[in-house]
């Protein structure tokens, strides 16, 4: 009987003598662990502030685009944290990793048309084909941007509508700026049946004497076309970007009085804008550049 008390009494002390030492241990880790995860959450917030302050710097870069590589930066971070903490206590980080691995491949596969627009919006940040403020037309939509976001544009549309456009259809569509060269060429094509000479110097000085035409490069005049009985003449003049739609309206009006006056059988045709090259070298619809709203 007394053997079994000290049998018992033994094996109480060794438990006890085990937990102890499992404490002092773990209590070691759960410190460390701790320590490490106020560190790292510190780093992480540091390195996240850091980064955006060195973005902010560089000339060109977008504020939308700049916050979200920093939050990237700071998220990557907290979750090398958290797999470190792990680790603390013993944890296979491997697996852990693996499983992050499938469960982002999972969720990619489920966001793909959300991450299409995400990729596509950093695109648009970077390489900017618009800005803010700008007109801008494509195959589906047409307005003045308002704000570039990672997932979506809004754009104002000419007659006062909101829009919002997916960034992948704007990156997967040619786009057309018109507010982005600080010219644009107009022509007009009037049709002259007798007196061809006083119709092209009539032309010319119509358009010499708008002060919106610019000088350079010069205003011409030029035969178009020959028909039957008939032959049509182009005035080709620039303006500035702001300018060009009042332009066109008051030449086409002023070409029409002046014909009328002079020659009633040749009347200007409907305005007919050239289309304006863009920076990349696409043409611009025949549609007008509204000023900014």
């Amino acid at each position: 009987m007394q053997q079994q008390a000290a049998d018992v009494l033994l094996a109480t002390q060794t438990a006890l003598s085990q937990a102890s030492a499992l404490a002092v241990q773990y209590s070691f880790s759960v410190l460390g662990a701790v320590i490490l995860l106020v560190l790292g959450w510190a780093l992480a917030g540091f390195a996240s502030r850091w980064a955006y302050e060195g973005l902010s710097r560089v000339h060109g870069i977008d504020e939308t685009l700049a916050r979200f590589f920093t939050n990237v930066l700071r998220y990557a971070l907290l979750i090398l944290v958290f797999i470190t903490v792990l680790g603390q206590f013993g944890v296979h980080t491997a697996s852990i990793i693996a499983a992050l691995g499938a469960a982002g491949l999972a969720i990619g596969l489920a966001l793909q048309g959300t991450l299409q627009n995400i990729a596509a919006g950093i695109m648009l940040l970077i390489l900017r084909p618009f800005r803010v403020g700008e007109y801008i037309e494509t195959s589906s939509v047409a307005g003045t941007v308002r704000e570039i976001g990672l997932f979506a544009t809004e754009l104002r549309t000419a007659d006062g509508l909101y829009r919002l456009a997916p960034n992948s259809t704007l990156w997967n569509t040619p786009i057309t700026n018109f507010s982005r060269e600080a010219t644009r060429r107009n022509e007009l094509k009037i049709k002259v049946e007798d007196d061809l000479d006083q119709s092209m110097e009539t032309l010319m000085g119509l358009a010499k004497a708008d002060s919106r035409v610019l000088t350079s490069p010069q205003p011409s005049v030029f035969i178009d076309s020959l028909g039957d009985g008939a032959t049509f003449v182009t005035l080709r003049y620039w303006a500035k970007t702001g300018d060009w739609w009042g332009v066109s309206r008051d030449m086409a009006k002023r070409v029409k009085l002046a014909f009328d006056e002079n020659n009633p059988a040749a009347l200007p045709d409907a305005p007919n804008p050239a289309p304006a090259k863009t920076s990349n070298g696409r043409a611009a619809a025949e549609k007008p550049a509204p000023t900014r709203q």
